[in-house]
């Protein structure tokens, strides 16, 4: 069962949330009112997702999300917030999250969302790539050195292309005919020669390299 802390100064939304992923068989864990205390219940409880606000008391979300990051916690982030912009999507990228809602969508989405971070998904659509990658510096990666920023053997753009495509490890196992496992010995291997954290990462870094194509 997917475990989710909650982290919102705003009562009335967390206990919305919680009633919408219980009733989808998701626990919820905790609930934190401040960005201090996130960071805090997801040391202690690690949670499989963080739903983390980004306007928040004590420590805004963005912070609390690096600061977890930083602890090398597993929680993967989910950003709630009410702003819808390119820089902010781009900070909370930066500070680890992988996935971003805004606060108008439907509870049904916030439960979908969870559970596809859960699972490893990336929750980032190509129009949104392509807006968050003007938002990223430049930082070139050498396609030609040696070191861990190598290059991708034909097998690996395969896969980090159906990730850019917003493929499930699932569904790319499925399209190329290989078993969930290998599926995960492939992104780890992208992730350790891109020098990337996640899927988003890998991404971005795959699209200045050229190695994929946002489409």
């Amino acid at each position: 069962m997917t475990r989710v802390l909650l982290a919102d100064d705003h009562q009335m939304l967390r206990q919305a949330v919680r009633r919408a992923l219980e009733d989808s068989g998701i626990d919820v864990v905790g609930e934190a009112g401040d960005g201090d205390q996130a960071v805090m219940l997801t040391e202690s409880l690690r949670p499989d997702v963080v739903l983390m606000d980004v306007s928040m008391p004590v420590l805004d979300g963005i912070e609390a999300a690096r600061r977890i990051t930083a602890n090398g916690s597993a929680s993967k982030i989910l950003v709630l917030t009410m702003h819808d912009e390119d820089a902010l999507r781009a900070r909370a990228l930066r500070a680890g999250a992988a996935g971003f809602l805004t606060k108008d969508c439907e509870l049904k989405e916030v439960v979908d969302a969870v559970r596809a971070v859960a699972s490893g998904e990336m929750l980032l659509s190509p129009e949104i790539a392509h807006a968050i990658l003007d938002q990223f510096p430049e930082e070139p990666v050498d396609a030609d050195s040696t070191d861990n920023t190598g290059p991708l053997t034909k097998r690996e753009k395969e896969v980090l292309q159906a990730v850019a495509d917003g493929r499930s490890t699932t569904e790319i196992g499925r399209e190329l005919f290989i078993s969930v496992k290998t599926v995960k010995n492939h992104l780890a291997s992208i992730y350790a020669k891109l020098d990337a954290r996640d899927r988003t990462q890998a991404v971005i870094s795959g699209v200045r390299l050229g190695i994929v194509q946002l489409r």
